[in-house]
């Protein structure tokens, strides 16, 4: 009876430890890279039902896998992904009927509810590159260098800062290749006074009228940056976490070097969870800068300003 008891003991030891058997994590990380290739090569997206059978796995646990080792859930995977062969195709075919089929959509209709979350514009703006749209715009200076503000009928669309104003006019040019962009006549020089306000003090806060443009992912980005208060600052992973993408530092890292509104969309309050600086697309000076003006702004002798 011992013996036999010893040997069940040793079986299950045997199971629990087996010498040949990957572990758990690396297991999953296989099964969700298979699911990722089937997306990506489906001319329609393969839907949860059937990747979870192709995974072995029921519904719920494999979209809990897929998130845990991607960051992201795989409907918000299947969107980005073909978020990018949408844009590939309105750069590259014909017309924007060609661009949808292309695509792999097998319907406009299918096509145009999801366009704002695939593109975050209509299809129309997105091919044209800004045409058919007036752009206008101005460079000044200001504390931290040279300063372009560009806004449409909608709002303010661009902030720039940097060294020099021709660069950052050819860095304008770049984003809306087709727009007409014109000078802004006197009335527009009372909206870049107030954003040259908001960065000489980021921590009144402001209510400028913005036209923020970008995909689903981003906008989520963007709008938790704009709730966080000025002069606290927050990690790339905390952002994810607050945006429902624990896993997604590395993407949040990313819409926040996409920001095309400097201060506005204040991406200088993200740190790396070390408390270090990081990177900032106008250069990491001008973040140190930002962040001791909010800083001293809530240091006891101004609380309650």
């Amino acid at each position: 009876m011992a013996e036999s008891v010893e040997n069940r003991t040793s079986m299950t030891g045997g199971r629990r430890s087996r010498p040949n058997e990957r572990p758990l994590a690396e297991r999953h990380a296989e099964v969700v890279a298979a699911a990722c290739r089937s997306i990506e090569a489906a001319v329609e997206p393969p839907d949860l039902d059937a990747l979870a059978q192709a995974a072995g796995m029921s519904r719920f646990h494999f979209h809990r896998v897929f998130k845990k080792v991607t960051g992201v859930t795989p409907r918000a995977y299947v969107a980005g992904h073909r978020g990018g062969r949408v844009r590939e195709a309105l750069r590259t075919s014909r017309t924007v009927t060609d661009a949808i089929y292309d695509a792999g959509f097998n319907s406009s209709g299918r096509f145009y509810a999801a366009s704002s979350e695939l593109l975050g514009m209509a299809p129309s703006a997105f091919r044209r590159g800004g045409g058919g749209e007036t752009i206008r715009f101005a460079v000044g200076e200001c504390s931290l260098g040279s300063i372009l503000v560009a806004a449409t009928e909608k709002g303010i669309c661009t902030i720039l800062l940097g060294d020099e104003p021709g660069s950052l006019v050819r860095e304008l040019e770049d984003r809306f290749p087709k727009a007409n962009l014109a000078g802004g006549e006197s009335e527009f020089e009372s909206l870049v006074a107030r954003v040259v306000g908001l960065v000489e003090a980021p921590a009144l806060g402001h209510d400028l009228p913005l036209d923020i443009r970008g995909t689903a992912f981003q906008q989520r980005v963007w709008q938790a940056l704009r709730e966080l208060p000025a002069g606290e600052t927050a990690s790339y992973g905390r952002v994810a976490a607050a945006i429902g993408s624990p896993k997604a530092s590395r993407a949040v890292a990313s819409a926040c070097a996409a920001n095309p509104l400097a201060v506005a969309i204040p991406c200088h309050r993200v740190v790396r969870s070390d408390g270090a600086l990081g990177g900032y697309r106008w250069g990491v000076e001008r973040k140190q800068a930002l962040l001791a003006r909010e800083a001293s702004s809530r240091s006891p002798g101004k609380a309650g300003r």
